[in-house]
């Protein structure tokens, strides 16, 4: 489990083809001066580690940096596929038992993607509007909690298929929104409790 607050930025180093192109083995240095980050190479093998919002499994680590494999199913249902050397990558360790929770609860598990609308200027922040699936929409609500490449947020609003949140400059400096645009595509966890009530719905 995470919390969707970013501990640090890391750049995709290495990109290798496996399984004639099916899979990838990825090699993400790590951020140098944080101390969540300070020796990569003490986080044991088999660790998880949110990248950009997907949970990963380090299968090797080095003092800047880890290595993960993705599967076909991963590279088809998140921005993983899409990833080239030098892509900037949100990084945060699993929550551990009594860690502050800063954001939500977040499972690593991307739901699907968004697709950045717009950003514009709104007073001290940035307003962004991403738009998502319709089969996802339905479990966005004002004032609700949505990961974002593995970002906690609080959504604004919500119209159809878009939502909008507020990005503060702390925000954006740490992680990669700084670097997004209109058109990128984003990893999109829902809110479990989201899912649990509509379920419920459903049923009742």
């Amino acid at each position: 489990m995470f919390t969707g607050i970013v501990t640090g930025l890391g750049t995709v180093r290495e990109v290798t083809p496996l399984g004639a192109g099916s899979d990838m083995r990825l090699v993400i240095a790590t951020p140098v001066g944080l101390s969540a980050w300070a020796d990569t190479a003490a986080i044991p093998p088999g660790a998880s580690i949110a990248c950009s919002g997907c949970c990963l499994t380090a299968i090797a680590l080095g003092p800047d940096w880890f290595a993960v494999t993705a599967s076909a199913e991963t590279l088809s249902k998140t921005t993983l596929g899409r990833w080239r050397v030098g892509t900037r990558v949100n990084l945060e360790r699993p929550l551990r038992v009594g860690d502050e929770l800063g954001g939500h609860i977040v499972a690593g598990h991307v739901d699907g993607l968004g697709e950045v609308v717009s950003a514009a200027p709104d007073h001290g922040s940035t307003r962004w509007r991403i738009m998502v699936p319709a089969a996802l929409a339905r479990y966005i609500a004002p004032k609700g909690s949505v990961a974002v490449d593995g970002v906690s947020l609080t959504v604004n609003e919500v119209d159809a298929t878009t939502f909008g949140v507020n990005i503060i400059p702390h925000t954006e400096a740490v992680t990669g929104f700084a670097t997004l645009r209109p058109g990128d595509a984003v990893n999109i966890e829902i809110d479990t409790l989201a899912r649990y009530v509509a379920r419920l719905q459903e049923l009742s």
